[in-house]
């Protein structure tokens, strides 16, 4: 397979008009970190951006950055963690759950469109996308949005691009919000809740006054998992006894505020049990294994299993997994106060595939198959089949940017190509 690594937009430019004069369509890749995510694409080329690194502008000052697509995305955490900053939708790290090095970039969180925790209150990276320079499948650059907030200046590009799985475009740079990371954060633990009862209780909270910024459920099958430290993380070492089921629900801001709140949310779930406290690095670790998915990665006891990402209605979340893990024996982990549930099912041809989708169906959500081997991915639909009016106004929207499917052809759907 034909590597060609770009230097800059021009070279994009001129790599997808020689595609389409032969006809011969582009994987596009930053580092790779995500290609065992979707179907393997029909192609014998690769559109390789790693060369694109640059930050092109940090303003602190005005909670913005702008990047090229092939920026590591560790680098340019760590650069606004250094100025006290995050991106507030908590992009995931997906290297441990797939198995491969920790080298994402800027371009792929963005076209994989995957956020963490706080996607409940801050939204999703399409939400903090403010801009990008891309090149069509017609081989043409465009821009979309801009360096501002507020900036109307046409259709509102950039939310197709997040999530589209570089299936629209080739982005070369990009332009994202950054926010101030908060002075605190305070994590409630409940210990012993079954499924049901924690996704009351994850409602409650997420109902309340006090402002709660994740809310995540872990059964006691994730403690089992044996992921290393997160035991201890959830102060349920060895010395602790036997772990429990985890409801945890987390608070943010400057001190004096969390602390108050975390407070008051533990006299409003006293209902639910005797919630304890963990706080600031004790929290953070604890919610960085949540967003990762720590307790399926590819390291641990359930690394061969395939694992789902299953988006539904928060309060069909509770009934949705317990079902899929009574049906299947597999496990499942709970995040976004019930409404994203993370399935890891033991190994089989079609992944439960036809019992994810029935279930997923049913509560109105849809799912999507992250981890598979070559041979599931090959068989199953991995991302969520969609209705026919929805399908055929995706269709024409992708047609509308590349109409010779020249990027990453069949990579969402087995029928492409």
């Amino acid at each position: 397979m034909d590597t060609l690594k770009v230097r800059d937009a021009k070279d994009v430019e001129e790599v997808v008009r020689a595609a389409i004069a032969s006809e011969q369509p582009l994987e596009i890749i930053g580092h790779g970190g995500k290609r065992g995510i979707g179907h393997a694409m029909a192609t014998n080329a690769v559109l390789d951006l790693s060369a694109l690194n640059a930050v092109t502008a940090y303003e602190p000052n005005e909670l913005i950055i702008t990047l090229q697509a092939g920026a590591p995305l560790a680098d340019v955490l760590a650069l606004i963690d250094a100025k006290n900053q995050q991106f507030a939708f908590e992009p995931i790290n997906t290297a441990p759950l797939l198995g491969t090095p920790a080298t994402g970039t800027i371009g792929g969180m963005i076209a994989a469109g995957l956020a963490g925790p706080r996607r409940i209150r801050a939204g999703g990276a399409r939400d903090h996308l403010l801009g990008a320079h891309a090149v069509s499948g017609f081989g043409d650059s465009f821009k979309t949005g801009g360096k501002v907030v507020k900036n109307v200046t046409g259709y509102d590009l950039c939310k197709l691009l997040a999530g589209s799985w570089g299936t629209l475009s080739v982005m070369t740079e990009v332009t994202l919000k950054v926010m101030p990371k908060p002075e605190a954060e305070r994590t409630l633990l409940l210990r012993g809740l079954d499924d049901a009862t924690a996704n009351k209780a994850m409602t409650a909270a997420l109902g309340s006054p006090f402002d709660v910024s994740a809310a995540a459920h872990l059964p006691k099958s994730a403690f089992r998992a044996g992921t290393e430290g997160l035991s201890d993380i959830a102060g349920q070492g060895e010395d602790k006894g036997e772990a429990e089921a985890l409801t945890v629900l987390r608070l943010e801001g400057i001190t004096a505020s969390a602390a108050h709140r975390a407070g008051s949310l533990r006299q409003l779930l006293a209902p639910f049990g005797t919630a304890t406290l963990i706080e600031d690095v004790a929290s953070a670790a604890l919610w960085s294994a949540i967003r990762d998915v720590l307790p399926f990665a590819a390291s641990g006891a359930l690394g061969a299993w395939p694992v789902w990402r299953i988006v539904c209605p928060p309060a069909s979340g509770a009934a949705l997994g317990t079902q899929l893990a009574r049906e299947t024996g597999g496990d499942v982990i709970y995040d976004w106060g019930g409404g994203l549930i993370w399935a890891a099912l033991p190994p089989k041809p079609d992944a439960h595939a036809p019992a994810v989708r029935a279930r997923a169906n049913a509560a109105g959500g849809h799912a999507t198959l992250i981890r598979a081997t070559d041979d599931v991915r090959r068989e199953v639909d991995v991302f969520h089949p969609q209705a026919p009016g929805i399908a055929a106004l995706s269709e024409r929207v992708r047609a509308s940017f590349d109409p010779k499917i020249i990027l990453n052809r069949g990579r969402l759907t087995r029928s492409a190509g």
